[in-house]
C-alpha cells in the first residue's frame, strides 16, 4: 500500500522549485526551448518505459537518456557555470566567502563606483557610445584577452578617451576587475535572444551576452540614444538615471 508523508510533500515541493528555478536560468540565456523539448522527451520515457512498458522503445530511449546526460553538461556548460556560479555569488555565502576575501575590495569597489558613473553620464549628454564590463565571481581572463592591456586605477577622463570616437579602442568593451581597468577593445560574446528590441544595436547585444555567460555586470552608453543600459542575470534594465545606476553598481557590484 502506498503511503504519502510529509516527506514527499517536501520532496515534490523541493524539485519543483528546482525545475521552477533552472527554467528561469534558461529563459535569461535563451535556452529556454531546449529545455521545454528536454522535459517533454523526459515524459515520454517515462510514459513509455516506466507506465507501458514498451521493451524495445523504452529500451532506446533508456540508452538514449544514458547517453544524454553528458550531451547536456556539454550542451549546457554556459549555463550550468552561471547556475553553480549564481548559488556562490548569493547572501547566504557572503560569510564563507568574507572569511577568504580582504575588507578592502569592497571600499575600492565603492570609491570606483562614482567615477563609472560620472563618466557615463558626460558620454550620455554627448552621445558616446560606450560598453563597461564589470567583473564579479566568474573570472574574465578570456575575454580580457581579447583586448589591449590598459591595467590602471578607474578614471573618468580614462574611461571617456578610451570610448572617444576617433580612439581605436572605442568599438570595443573595458572590462573592470578588482578596482582597476584591465582591458580595452575586447570582444564579447554576442548574445542571439530573439526577445531583444529591434532598436538595440551590437553593444547592447555584447551586453546582453556577457551577462548570460558569466554574473558580470554590463553597462551600455547608447551612441543613438545616450541612453543608459545594465545588462545583469541575462537580464537588462534600461533609461537609467545618474542615481539610479550608482545605486544598482552599489547593491549589485559589492554583492
Amino acid at each position: 500500500m502506498l503511503s504519502f508523508g510529509i516527506k514527499d510533500l517536501i520532496d515534490i515541493l523541493l524539485v519543483a522549485l528546482l525545475m521552477y528555478y533552472i527554467w528561469r536560468l534558461m529563459k535569461g540565456s535563451g535556452a529556454a526551448n531546449i529545455f521545454a523539448g528536454i522535459l517533454v522527451f523526459i515524459g515520454c520515457w517515462i510514459v513509455i518505459a516506466k507506465i507501458f512498458q514498451l521493451r524495445l522503445l523504452g529500451g532506446i530511449l533508456n540508452n538514449l537518456i544514458s547517453v544524454g546526460a553528458l550531451a547536456l553538461v556539454i550542451l549546457f556548460q554556459d549555463e550550468i557555470r552561471q547556475f553553480f556560479s549564481t548559488i556562490g555569488s548569493k547572501r547566504s555565502t557572503r560569510f564563507f566567502r568574507s572569511l577568504f576575501a580582504r575588507n578592502a575590495d569592497t571600499t575600492t569597489h565603492r570609491q570606483d563606483i562614482m567615477p563609472i558613473v560620472m563618466a557615463c553620464l558626460s558620454m550620455s549628454k554627448q552621445k558616446e557610445g560606450a560598453l563597461i564590463v564589470l567583473e564579479r565571481n566568474v573570472g574574465l581572463q578570456d575575454v580580457v584577452a581579447t583586448g589591449e592591456k590598459v591595467d590602471s586605477l578607474i578614471s573618468q577622463r580614462l574611461l571617456e578617451n578610451l570610448f572617444f570616437k576617433n580612439s581605436p579602442l572605442h568599438d570595443g568593451a573595458v572590462v573592470i576587475s578588482k578596482g582597476r581597468i584591465r582591458a580595452a577593445g575586447c570582444i564579447l560574446p554576442v548574445s542571439h535572444d530573439s526577445d531583444i528590441p529591434k532598436s538595440f544595436g551590437l553593444r547592447h547585444r555584447s551586453a546582453l551576452g556577457i551577462a548570460q555567460k558569466s554574473d558580470a555586470i554590463a553597462i551600455v552608453v547608447s551612441e543613438e540614444t545616450g541612453q543608459i543600459s545594465v545588462a545583469k542575470n541575462g537580464q537588462f534594465s534600461t533609461r537609467l538615471t545618474g542615481e539610479e545606476l550608482e545605486r544598482l553598481l552599489a547593491q549589485e557590484w559589492e554583492d
